[in-house]
This record gives C-alpha cells, structure tokens and sequence, in this order.
C-alpha cells in the first residue's frame, strides 16, 4: 500500500491503453490487420443498406460480403509469428493493484522468458517488480459503472454490455497470445469473452479459480435472487469451456470436479519472498518512525537510548532490544466486505461497559450477519479489569496491502487500561485502513460507541511497512468467512510467511492451512476469540507458552515458497504441446 499521491488515473474506455513500458511492441501488425476486418465487415453492412433498393434484398448481400471476409479476419487474428508462443495475457476484471496472486502469476511467466500483456483496472499501483519488469506491460482498462438510473436490472445489464464490448476491443486488437490466464471471480462477463476470443484467435484459455462469483453475489442479494441465479448458470456454462484450470484449493479442486465437471489443478497461495520475521533492527526503525508521527507509539526515556513504546536502542552501540514492559502487538487484516464480520473483534476487545452499551452495539450492528452477543465481562480488558495478569494489547486492524497498495486515512483507537498493574502506560491501538463497502458503516459504528478509553488518529503506511508490520506483530486475528467455503484468506499466508501465529474464525476448508493448535487457534464467536487472546498472552512476553510454540512450529514448517509451487504446478501446463 502507499500514498493516493501514487495512485494511477484509469483512462475513458474510448483511449487507447495506456503502458507503464514503450507502446511500440504493443502495436502489432495482427492488430491493424484484425482493425481493418472489423471495418470491412461494418462497410459489408453499409454496402447492403445502399443495396436495399435494387433488386437483391440488402440484408442477402450483407451475409453474403460478410461470410466472405470471416476468413480473412479468421485468419489475420490467428496469424502467428516467431513470438506467439512466448507471449501470455494475464487477465483480471479487477484492480491489478489488488490481485496479488495474479502479480505473482505476471512475476513467474517474466522469469521464464514470456513477455506478458497485463490487462485489469488501475486503481492502485501493482507491486514494484511488476512495474520495473521489462518483459511484463501493463494493459490498464476502465472500470464501467453502468447506467445510474432506472431499476438495479439496468445497471447490471449495460454494465456488463459496456465491459464486454471493451474486454473485445483490447483482446482482439494485442498481439496474439499463446496463453490467457484469467482470474475468477469476478468473471462476468469475463469468462465468456475471453472464451469467445480464444477460439477466434486460436488461444489457450486458463481460468485460475480463486472462488465463485455467485456465492459473493449472494451475501449480498440472497441465493435465489434472478440474478444470483442467472450468474450461478453463467459460471456453470462457460467455466467447463477453459482449455485449462486452476484453484485455490482441494475442496475447491474436488467441487470443481464433482459438481462442474471441470479438471483443475491446486495451486495453494504462498508468500511472498517480502514477507518473513522482521529483524529487530528493522522492527524498531518502523517504530521510530511510526512514533514521530502519531503519540501512541512513544515511550518517553533518557536521552542515552532511543525508545518506542516496543523498543529501545542504546545511541552508544546502536544494540536494539524490546522492552520488557512493551505491549503484545496484535495485528488484523480486513478488507471492508460481507464476508469479514468487523464486530466479532469489537466485541472481544472491548473494555468491560455495561450491558446498555452492549444492547447499543448490537442494535448498530443489525446490519450485519453475525449477532454481537450481551457479553460481560468475557473481553480482553474485562480480563484484565477482573485481575487476570495479561499484557497490555497493541492491535492493529488493516486493509491488506497484499492486496491493496494503497492505505487510506485509518483510525486509531486506543485504550489505556491500568498504569498500576504495568510500568508503563498500558495502551491498545486499532489501526483501521483500506477501503471496502462496509468501511463508512464500521467507521460509524465505531465513532458511535463512545467508550471511555478511546483516542482516534489518522495515520498513514507505507507500501513497504506492510510485510514489516506482519514481520513484527506477536499475534494476527482473521475474520474472513468464505462465501462458497472453498476458498482460502490470503492474509494468512502471508502472516504464516512471516511465522506470525493466527487465530481465525472458521469455515469450511480452513484447515488446509490453519491447523488448530499446531500454527494457530480457530473460533466461531467473538467470547471463543477473547478466551482464545486471553490463553495465547498469558505469558507474554515469554516465549515459552502457546504462542512461543506456535511461531516454533511455523519456523519449522516453512512449506514452499511462490515460485518453486508454480513451477511444479503451472508451468507445465504453460509449456505442454499443443
């Protein structure tokens, strides 16, 4: 994530596509020779409607004109040349910024030698190699919205309409590629398009399948809504098309196959390589510069050591230790959207209010799915105000850079709880950024609780300090619920690659990689996460107790990383015979 001042201008559907590299590779001659079919065959039609007085009916000349020049545009957008079969089209109806996974896809064709057109929306800027790599150009599209007036079915429609007609215009006017990789969801109306524009180009058609689209619709209008419904079929129909599949896991993977007739391959999300423990220097520089900006992280001292309230550096030798009387520091990705249920942590982090203030949020929550339940005193505070010996609790909830690179204003909640059990101020801060559909809503509910303990700030991250967070926290908490129960939150493999323990809620397929109390904990409701908090920092900061053991079984466990998982898993797929 970085600053808005990086963010990218998407251009008008009508501009031509705009590249991060020179265009000059990037105007192929197949292009003008496919432009110049589609203009043949629009003068086909005029040509009829002059003939529409003579004696031949027009619309028998037009099929006639337009029939003959199908082969030539058939043939002028299947013309291969020396470099066809190193040239892959990587393709999300997303922001590019946003896909990690498909960076990473980009990132490993590049490194064996296929040049790649990436074609997505650009909100946000993607990852630095993506940018600096010479074999990869971006292809930046317009998000549509669709008409604004009149009934939803209208937007829906000319949406899609508008999309399809855009996705055509840059599929079939790049060079000709040997491969398109597609990501799914959003498929609609991806899937078909790029099915369509494969068999007119003679491409092999990938669909890497990281969820179904319909069970997101859903949360939102219900599973028998008509258009839930019709996307279900949609995705049913074309999906089995895909020369080739992906997905992001064995349920999915054996789904796929039982209920869709499709053969996938697994292929598990990994970190990235910027994603691993944060070296105590490097922790307590992103501290330092954290705590000149926002008074929650400062720890005042002598003048002889540079302190944070997490760290401390000796000016003399430069040694840098943690403090014995630091914070846990407790860390939640969340991307503002139904599947994430925000009051689950809310509630088991609040301090000990009365039931009326419990009775408040919870009627402020009637939008969400998960009821907040009348809990007193069950969370983390309350355990301390009941006298339980926990540490004080720094935890920070944010969009995922992963996924986002870009940070917006967040919020900061912090809590002092008890000066006189701690040394220190005992402080609890809740970094709260990204963007989501649900942000405006959680950002009020927050604001309307008016507990006692709480600040507010507005911070801002760095695109960088992301995986040093990750790589710095003791504990992360995922509350990503998946829409189909097949997929997998990738916020968590990337705090597994940075050995960081998680407790997440849980769902179906969640233990092919949260394995409960080996590298992690699971739970179903905010009491369950807050007994969970209050056993894992028991002995904090001793690293002799469950947590210790858990970040023990992560270092020992480090699977494979990206590019040794798509080397066994895709790249045969890329290089097989035709």
């Amino acid at each position: 994530m970085m600053r808005g001042s990086f963010k990218y201008q998407a251009p008008p559907i009508c501009d031509e596509p705009r590249h991060h590299k020179s265009q000059t590779n990037m105007a192929p001659r197949s292009s003008c020779r496919a432009l110049l079919a589609v203009s043949l065959l629009v003068l086909a039609l005029l040509a009829g409607l002059f003939a529409a007085h003579s004696a031949v009916r027009w619309p028998a000349v037009s099929l006639a004109i337009a029939v003959a020049l199908l082969p030539l545009w058939g043939r002028s957008l299947r013309r291969r040349d020396e470099g066809t079969s190193r040239r892959v089209c990587v393709l999300v109806l997303g922001d590019i910024g946003r896909s990690p996974r498909m960076q990473y896809h980009a990132l490993s064709l590049s490194k064996h030698g296929y040049h790649v057109t990436f074609v997505g929306f650009s909100e946000t800027k993607p990852h630095g190699d993506v940018l600096s790599e010479e074999k990869i150009t971006i292809v930046p599209i317009a998000e549509v919205k669709g008409v604004r007036v009149g009934p939803k079915v209208v937007t829906y429609v000319t949406k899609v309409m508008v999309q399809s007609l855009q996705l055509l215009r840059v599929l079939l006017t790049m060079e000709l590629q040997e491969h398109v990789l597609m990501q799914n969801p959003p498929g609609l109306p991806s899937i078909a398009v790029t099915w369509f524009v494969c068999l007119l180009r003679g491409s092999r058609f990938i669909i890497d399948w990281h969820n179904y689209g319909y069970t997101i619709m859903a949360l939102s209008h219900g599973p028998a809504h008509p258009v839930v419904r019709l996307a279900k079929w949609y995705e049913h129909f074309f999906g089995p098309l895909a020369s080739h599949n992906l997905c992001v896991t064995n349920a999915m993977k054996d789904d796929l196959q039982k209920n869709w007739s499709i053969k996938a391959t697994t292929l598990y999300d990994r970190p990235a390589s910027v994603f691993r423990e944060t070296p105590l220097r490097l922790q307590h520089e992103l501290f330092v510069r954290l705590a000149a900006v926002y008074p929650q992280f400062r720890h005042m001292g002598s003048e002889e050591a540079e302190r944070t309230i997490f760290s401390v550096r000796d000016l003399a030798d430069s040694t840098v230790t943690l403090r014995a009387e630091r914070p846990a520091l407790l860390l939640s990705s969340t991307s503002w959207t139904e599947d994430e249920d925000f009051s689950i942590l809310l509630t088991a982090l609040e301090g000990a209010t009365c039931c009326f203030r419990k009775r408040s949020l919870k009627k402020s929550m009637k939008r969400v799915s998960s009821p907040v339940a009348c809990l007193f005193p069950p969370e983390y505070e309350g355990f301390i105000k009941g006298g339980a010996s926990l540490p004080p609790l720094l935890c920070v909830i944010t969009g995922s850079p992963a996924r986002s690179l870009q940070i917006e204003p967040p919020v900061i909640l912090s809590f002092p709880l008890f000066r006189k059990r701690f040394r220190s101020l005992c402080v609890f801060l809740c970094v709260c950024a990204g963007k989501g559909p649900q942000k405006e809503h959680y950002m009020k509910l927050i604001d309307s609780l008016h507990l006692e303990h709480v600040k507010i700030c507005t911070p801002w991250l760095e695109a960088e300090d992301y995986p040093l967070l990750l790589g710095s926290a003791d504990l992360g908490v995922c509350l990503h619920k998946s829409s189909s129960g097949l997929d997998l939150p990738m916020k968590v493999v990337d705090m597994f690659g940075c050995c960081l323990p998680v407790c997440a809620i849980h769902f179906n397929c969640l233990d092919e990689l949260v394995k409960h109390e080996e590298n992690g904990l699971i739970f179903k409701d905010s009491a369950e996460l807050a007994e969970q908090l209050k056993a894992l920092l028991s002995d904090f900061p001793s690293s002799d107790g469950k947590l210790g053991t858990f970040r023990r079984n992560l270092r020992a466990s480090r699977g494979q990383r990206w590019d040794d998982n798509w080397d066994q898993n895709v790249l045969p797929l890329i290089t097989a015979p035709r």
